[in-house]
């Protein structure tokens, strides 16, 4: 992969205001989103985060700004043209949005049957060889309910792969899930990025997976309603004087608890590792197609005005 600062800028945001109405979450959002990185924006509760990534995607519009992929504006695009990029990025929902009366085979085919002409059997093996690059060779057949929470984690991604996007975005990955299997999917996250060149743009409050996969990071503030610091996380905490960023970027670590605390230990090697097959027999769930457990969108709220930290 070539040095960071010679890569482009895959995707750009210049000056955007998020609002509803005439309430104003956040304004004069700036930066660029180098192509390969890992950038994560990060925040506490609150602080506009998920509102920011449903405006990078199109399902919210700006009320003042731009964003752009690859010096294309996506905001003046029309349907056409903005439909062709999306076709480029891939997203994993907070919450997995996986249809619970499909099989994992199944939700991954979706996108493939919906924006491609490829036959059946090549849908078909497309979702199986996607399955198997997030670990789950085997689990074809099993339904959502039948799996565990960080398995279907890695099914969410397969899907949002599977168009062999340029770029996917991640909705608070590790939410719901316990420190070892949060980890796992933080190293599945950098294994994909190294192995496909994938751009990965992150929502994320969980320090311990901030410091361990970001490339660059962008802190929003809940009370100065725009972000407050632009930089690699280690150099932020390192260098920033400003005491908001600080207080981010330690918190838990006083106590020897929390996502600070968890940031600041390694990873434990012995640590179990998924299984490479799946049990001889399906776990009890069954397949009604009565139930749509697509969750709905996360929602991070308001604040008040500041500067930003940059760590270069």
């Amino acid at each position: 992969m070539a040095a960071r600062g010679s890569r482009p800028a895959i995707l750009s945001v210049r000056d955007l205001t998020l609002a509803f109405g005439d309430f104003v979450l956040m304004r004069g959002l700036t930066f660029d989103v180098r192509e390969g990185d890992v950038f994560v924006i990060m925040g506490g509760s609150g602080s506009g985060k998920s509102v920011l990534l449903r405006h990078m995607i199109g399902l919210l519009e700006p009320a003042h700004g731009e964003v752009f992929y690859r010096e294309r504006s996506f905001t003046r695009a029309g349907p056409k043209e903005r439909d062709e990029m999306l076709r480029r990025v891939g997203i994993l929902y907070q919450r997995n949005a996986l249809w619970s009366s499909m099989t994992l085979a199944e939700n991954v085919a979706l996108p493939l049957r919906e924006y491609t002409d490829l036959s059946d059997e090549a849908v078909d093996e497309v979702a199986r060889l996607k399955l198997a690059l997030v670990g789950l060779r085997g689990f074809e057949d099993y339904l959502p309910s039948q799996i565990s929470g960080g398995m279907q984690k890695r099914a969410g991604l397969a899907r949002a792969m599977a168009l062999d996007p340029e770029v996917l975005f991640f909705d608070e990955p590790s939410s719901g899930l316990d420190p070892v299997t949060a980890r796992r999917l933080d190293e599945l996250m950098l294994e994909l990025r190294e192995s496909l060149g994938t751009t990965l743009v992150v929502v994320s409050h969980d320090l311990a997976s901030i410091f361990s996969i970001a490339d660059d990071a962008l802190l929003l503030d809940a009370e100065a309603r725009t972000a407050i610091a632009l930089g690699h996380p280690r150099e932020l905490l390192a260098h920033s004087r400003d005491p908001r960023v600080r207080r981010f970027l330690t918190r838990g670590r006083e106590d020897g608890d929390g996502d600070g605390a968890r940031a600041a230990r390694p990873a434990d090697p012995q640590r179990e590792r998924p299984p490479d097959r799946p049990p001889d027999g399906p776990r009890d769930g069954t397949r009604d197609g009565t139930r749509d457990d697509r969750p709905d969108e996360p929602h991070d709220g308001p604040g008040e005005g500041g500067p930003m930290t940059r760590s270069r």
